[in-house]
């Protein structure tokens, strides 16, 4: 059977202050800004997408900040809680420092698994996991500041905290191509393709959750990668023929799109590979000036004049 789905591509959510943003994960996790652009239906908005080098498929975490003013989400069921990084095994203890310097509160270490993990928040409340293991061979990004054999190497998993599981894992193993290799405690972990970081989904049973809402620090949906437009075309007939309510694909300028939403109300999207990222700057600049979709080039100045101005220390 043909594989379509690789395993993640990115996980895009909100965010208030856009410097506070940037700080956050170029500064403290050491996450490259490989992509500053504007939300295309909110374009006083800024898009920034953070990665690895060259913001590779399974590392983007991308955010829309609205501003100081933005109510702050709830974590809860039917959302995804928590967005999970790789780092290396021996790195544990640097990012438990680290995380002290900044004075960013975390817990644990956690055992899920039989991998080692702390937990934490970004300034917005969005859930944040560094999973500590020797299984990843991706170089990850290192900024000049955080040591190479300490960089965040890109995501792991993310966790989907669901009501009810069962309708979830049909779409996730059946549509998505997933396979079920891990389960305890009414925890489920899916991979697609070849497994590993970045390839793994974790639902988790919540029954009794309160339900999560949307706003600062929650997220807004998460991409599963394809390799092709084809495969991507291919999976959207098969989504749509299993009763999904599929969109039309759309331009992202460095990936094309679909959306439905997943039984719990979670938004899902499957995301392209090409064209990348460097299809507007070379990979030496990316993520240094403002990148705009021809259409709104006719309105740059008003556009850049209305954006909050933000720097990567």
């Amino acid at each position: 059977m043909e594989t379509l789905v690789n395993g993640l591509h990115h996980v895009t959510a909100l965010a208030g202050d856009a410097q506070g943003n940037v700080d956050f994960y170029t500064h403290i996790l050491g996450l490259r800004l490989v992509k500053k652009t504007i939300n295309f239906d909110a374009p006083d908005v800024y898009h920034l997408y953070y990665g690895d080098e060259t913001g590779s498929p399974g590392s983007i975490l991308t955010f829309f900040p609205y501003g100081k003013g933005i109510p702050r989400g709830r974590k809860g069921g039917g959302q995804l809680t928590y967005t999970s990084f790789s780092v290396p095994a021996a790195s544990l203890n640097y990012w438990t420092n680290r995380l002290q310097e900044f004075n960013i509160p975390f817990s644990g270490p956690y055992q899920r698994f039989n991998e080692t993990y702390l937990r934490f928040d970004d300034f917005d409340g969005m859930g944040i996991e560094l999973v500590a293991h020797d299984n990843d061979q991706r170089p990850g990004w290192s900024n000049g500041f955080i040591p190479v054999e300490h960089a965040v190497k890109g995501f792991h998993t993310v966790t989907l905290n669901e009501f009810k599981v069962d309708d979830t894992v049909k779409l996730i193993t059946e549509s998505l191509g997933h396979t079920l290799v891990s389960e305890e405690a009414g925890l489920f972990r899916f991979q697609a393709g070849k497994g590993g970081s970045g390839n793994y989904v974790d639902v988790k049973h919540s029954p009794n959750d309160i339900r999560g809402h949307q706003g600062g620090g929650s997220v807004h949906h998460v991409a599963f990668s394809t390799d092709t437009d084809e495969t991507q075309i291919t999976l959207q007939h098969q989504l749509l023929e299993a009763g999904y309510q599929v969109t039309p694909v759309q331009d992202r300028n460095y990936f094309h799109s679909i959306y439905f939403r997943e039984p719990g109300g979670i938004l899902f999207e499957v995301a392209t590979n090409p064209p990348g990222f460097a299809v507007d700057e070379p990979v030496a600049e990316l993520g240094k000036t403002l990148k705009l979709p021809e259409w709104y080039e006719p309105r740059r100045a008003r556009i850049e004049a209305a954006l909050p101005k933000i720097e990567v220390k």
